[in-house]
């Protein structure tokens, strides 16, 4: 799987962890409305929670589809204010095509409650210790086993 994109979005201060949460929904339905964006704002209560504890900050909030991926990180503070490294620009293709996924990332410490209450309300919509991180490439088949050049099949012998 390829990561064709990364947004930036600025939360607090410049806007709230819930209109930061509204924000990222509006990128990824395209405004749209629809089941995808009720199911994304169903668990807005939890998203703002996680982003209000600036768990995006280094650790992306990644959507998964039967496309590419997109990595979503916010900034805080200063960042948030000066607004100079935020990139919130439309996307060029759907980030909800398919059979779509969203991982949170999520402190150790609140994990558990966390996937709990998500699951309540989105099978789709999950969190992540933001300490794991998220596979970024396809799993090989066996990553135990040395790379090995056929020359002859390169070359065509």
């Amino acid at each position: 799987m390829t990561i064709v994109a990364s947004r930036i979005f600025r939360s607090s201060p410049h806007r709230d962890a819930a209109e930061t949460w509204g924000a990222i929904v509006d990128l990824l339905t395209s405004g749209k409305s629809g089941s995808a964006r009720t199911e994304l704002l169903s668990v807005s209560g939890v998203a703002s929670s996680i982003i209000a504890d600036q768990a995006s900050r280094d650790a992306p909030i990644v959507v998964i589809c039967d496309g590419p991926r997109t990595r979503i990180y916010c900034l805080y503070d200063e960042d948030a204010v000066d607004g100079s490294g935020a990139s919130e620009d439309a996307l060029g293709y759907d980030p909800l095509k398919g059979d779509w996924g969203v991982s949170l990332p999520c402190s150790k410490d609140d994990l558990a409650w966390v996937q709990s209450a998500l699951k309540k309300h989105s099978s789709r919509i999950t969190a992540r210790d933001l300490d794991d991180g998220i596979a970024t490439e396809a799993k090989t088949q066996n990553a135990a086993q040395p790379l090995v050049l056929d020359v002859e099949g390169f070359l065509g012998s």
